[in-house]
C-alpha cells in the first residue's frame, strides 16, 4: 500500500524556503547592532522580521492557487514593504532619542522572550501538503509577534517619529491575526 501522507515535492520545496527564511529571520533580529535607543533597537530588528513576512508570502504565491491565501500574501507584502520603508526612513530621528539602561533591560528582556516564543512556534507549524493552511500556521505567530513587539515599545519612551508606525503595526496585524483564525477556523485548522 503506498503511503499517501507524503509530502509533494512543491511542499518540500516550500518548507525548504520557508526554513531557510525563518532562520535568516532569526539571525538578522538577534545579531543587528543595537544601541541606546529603544526606538533604533526597534526599527533595525524588526525590518528583518518584515523582510521575512515579504519572502513567506512570495514562497506561498509560488505553490498555491487558494485565492485568501494568495490574497493574504499579496496584502502582506504590500503592508510590510510599506512598513520597511517607514522604518528605514524614521531610522535617523530614532537613534536620537537614548533611554536608561534598566529600560533598555527591560524591553530587551520582553523582546528576547516574544522572539523565542514566535521563532519556536513558526518552526513548529504543521508540515502537509496543505499549504495554504501550512502558510496560516506559520504566519499567525509571526504576526503575533508583530503585536507584542509593537506592544512592547510603546511602554517606553520612544521617538514621536516611530509611535504611528508603531500603532499601525499593532492594528494591521491584530487585523490579520483575526483573518489567518478565520481561515483556520474553517479549514478545521485551528492556530494559536
Amino acid at each position: 500500500m503506498k503511503n499517501t501522507c507524503l509530502l509533494s515535492e512543491d511542499s518540500k520545496n516550500y518548507l525548504c524556503c520557508f526554513y531557510q527564511t525563518l532562520d535568516e529571520m532569526i539571525q538578522s533580529m538577534t545579531t543587528v547592532g543595537l544601541n541606546q535607543s529603544i526606538s533604533h533597537n526597534f526599527a533595525v530588528q524588526m525590518v528583518p522580521h518584515c523582510r521575512a513576512a515579504v519572502q513567506m508570502s512570495n514562497n506561498v504565491l509560488r505553490y498555491t492557487e487558494n485565492p485568501a491565501i494568495r490574497q493574504t500574501a499579496q496584502r502582506l507584502m504590500e503592508e510590510q514593504t510599506q512598513a520597511i520603508d517607514q522604518m528605514e526612513a524614521v531610522l535617523p530621528a530614532c537613534g536620537q532619542l537614548t533611554n536608561a539602561q534598566m529600560d533598555l533591560r527591560l524591553y530587551q528582556r520582553r523582546m528576547d522572550l516574544i522572539y523565542r516564543e514566535m521563532f519556536a512556534r513558526m518552526g513548529a507549524a504543521l508540515e502537509s501538503n496543505r499549504l495554504g493552511i501550512v502558510f496560516a500556521q506559520q504566519l499567525l505567530p509571526h504576526c503575533q509577534g508583530a503585536i507584542r513587539m509593537a506592544e512592547n515599545a510603546l511602554k517606553y519612551d520612544v521617538s514621536t517619529e516611530l509611535v504611528p508606525i508603531l500603532r499601525s503595526i499593532a492594528a494591521q496585524q491584530r487585523r490579520r491575526t483575526a483573518q489567518l483564525r478565520a481561515l483556520l477556523n474553517r479549514t478545521g485548522c485551528q492556530g494559536r
